[in-house]
């Protein structure tokens, strides 16, 4: 990759020495105005949101480097591929990192368990991604910060250990599945856990604590390609297309809707969208100092990303589906290990191997990416330095806490005879019933003028990210029923639930369309001036205040939720017994 091209695409701004760290609009002068006084270009750097300095400078991305000054305009294909091959990363990663051991064995125990009838979830994941994620995008370029700052800072503590201690535990966890997913992983080639878990510890541990963003990166890229293995994989096991089309689009599950099936819904829900994207991918965003100038090349990244994701998961799928529908091994899943022994049997020895490689390169980038957002978010709540563009000497409690959630979690993968099956399954459905919480969180905060200015939600945008979170809580709600009350009709309940929600849809939409009406117009800013936007330090920002109804609302969420995980506990027991 010639770097100088790239550099040279840019010109930098006559006069003003625009820098891209400013916290505000900036006027034409190249000086910034808030509240009638005018600050300059030394005075901007130390109003800065962004905490550690070391998120601010080049962008230096695994295929090119963008100068921190480069301001000119993109307007050739050449250029315009240089800069996005620059900015590649985040969105893929995070992506590809959501396809992890958990999602294997997830995507696995659904072909095994009910063929290609639960393929129809997958296309509609698709845009629960993309909308989710690309709203995290433009929170991190434009505010410089992770989210869980942003959450403690703009809500309070109280709701800041909500959101933040959610997603530890559950993070946790996951990356429990991932250690288990490289046991499962290695054992099929007659390697004890006991040798092959603390080795991939130490790997992790090495690749990320190298002091350079751009290494970190090539590391990851290395693990997307070898996704690619899916596709022979795929060759190997001869899925019939007819059926695999037919039931991605059309709703199904073998056997019937059940309790069992719901779980695994969710599950296949929690574990393609799932929390902890929303920290990892914006303290990446920041870290990798991309700005609002980037954003569009950031989506394209994202929205590539969600696509190789679903496509992965729906192979997966399916290659378990065809190996295994018409044998005695359908509907009898154990664990990922399981199905690496029975494709063997059933397809040869070289998809049983090959599967098993996809699934140790699952384990390595979930839990370097989980890992990783859990780090971020350490470094958010407790304001300390937290980048991989610095070594270990310069952030230790950033590398500090990532090595001890990586060691922790490798112990507890030894403890003798654990369900690791049903433990991964467990952790998956967990995401799926928090991450309504955490879309909530993110839709106040993308509606928080304070924080994005001229790049708040568009009112669509909001409808669509209003229609994710009803959904989710109506899947998790369904879930809640069957535990409660096992001989439930679910079929019936999930169609009643439905026309319900398709009712308030109606009275919310011509409710929000009038409130719209009645909103001011705004004057757009110009495209520079928006490219510029920057938020202020949040310390000069107005908390905003909730009303009354929306406060209790967010405790009834809360309530909600402890009551549903509570069940969901209770689920995986049940299952666990039977």
């Amino acid at each position: 990759m010639n770097e100088a091209e790239l550099e040279a695409a840019g010109t930098e701004r006559a006069g003003a020495g625009v820098s891209e760290r400013r916290g505000a609009p900036v006027g034409a002068s190249g000086s910034r105005t808030r509240g009638g006084s005018t600050e300059g270009p030394d005075e901007e750097r130390h109003q800065s949101a962004v905490l550690d300095e070391a998120h601010l400078g080049d962008i230096q991305g695994a295929f090119g480097t963008i100068r921190e000054h480069d301001t000119g305009p993109r307007k050739s294909w050449k250029i315009r591929l240089l800069t996005l091959l620059a900015i590649i990363g985040p969105g893929i990663i995070v992506m590809v990192g959501d396809n992890d051991a958990g999602g294997v064995a997830t995507y696995a125990q659904a072909g095994q368990t009910y063929g290609l009838t639960l393929l129809w979830t997958l296309p509609l994941l698709i845009p629960v991604l993309v909308v989710n994620q690309e709203m995290v995008v433009r929170l991190g370029a434009v505010t410089g910060v992770g989210h869980a700052r942003l959450i403690n800072e703009r809500f309070g503590k109280f709701w800041g250990a909500f959101s933040v201690g959610d997603l530890f535990i559950l993070n946790f966890l996951t990356i429990v599945t991932e250690f288990i997913g490289v046991g499962l992983a290695l054992s099929y080639f007659g390697v004890t856990p006991y040798a092959s878990v603390p080795i991939a510890a130490v790997c992790l541990v090495v690749i990320t604590a190298t002091g350079s963003f751009r290494r970190w990166e090539r590391f990851m890229f290395v693990f997307i390609f070898a996704n690619l293995l899916v596709i022979p994989l795929a060759v190997f096991s001869h899925p019939s297309a007819g059926p695999f089309f037919h039931d991605m689009v059309v709703p199904g599950v073998h056997g019937g809707f059940g309790s069992s099936a719901m779980l695994l819904i969710i599950a296949i829900v929690g574990t393609t969208v799932a929390p902890w994207q929303l920290f990892f991918q914006q303290s990446n965003i920041v870290d990798k100092r991309i700005t609002p100038r980037y954003i569009s090349y950031e989506r394209a990244d994202t929205v590539f990303g969600s696509f190789v994701t679903v496509i992965g998961a729906s192979l997966l799928v399916a290659v378990v589906a065809a190996a295994f529908v018409g044998t005695h091994y359908f509907g009898h899943f154990t664990n990922a290990g399981g199905v690496a022994l029975g494709l063997s049997k059933t397809v040869g020895h070289g998809a049983g191997a090959i599967f098993s490689i996809v699934l140790l390169n699952a384990s390595l980038i979930g839990a370097a990416s989980v890992t990783l957002s859990t780090s971020y978010a350490f470094g958010d709540v407790f304001g300390m330095r937290h980048s991989l563009h610095r070594g270990w000497r310069e952030a230790k409690f950033f590398y500090g806490a990532f090595t001890a959630m990586v060691v922790v979690a490798a112990g507890i993968v030894l403890i003798p005879h654990a369900p690791l099956g049903l433990i991964t399954t467990g952790v998956q459905a967990l995401a799926g019933v928090l991450l309504p919480s955490a879309t909530v969180f993110l839709l106040l905060l993308c509606n928080d003028r304070e924080v994005l200015g001229p790049w708040v939600n568009r009112p669509w945008l909001n409808a669509v990210a209003f229609v994710i979170v009803s959904i989710l809580l109506m899947m998790s709600l369904v879930l809640m029923a069957t535990t409660v009350f096992p001989g439930i009709d679910v079929r019936t309940l999930s169609l009643g639930m439905g026309a319900a929600l398709l009712v308030s849809y109606v009275v919310g939409g011509y409710s929000y369309r009038r409130a719209l009406h009645l909103r001011p117009a705004e004057r757009p800013l110009p495209r520079e001036r928006k490219e510029n936007w920057r938020m202020p330090p949040l310390n000069l920002l107005d908390r905003p205040t909730w009303s009354r109804g929306r406060t209790l609302a967010m405790y009834a969420l809360r309530g909600y939720l402890v009551l549903a995980v509570l069940l969901l506990l209770v689920k995986t027991i049940q299952l666990g017994f039977h």
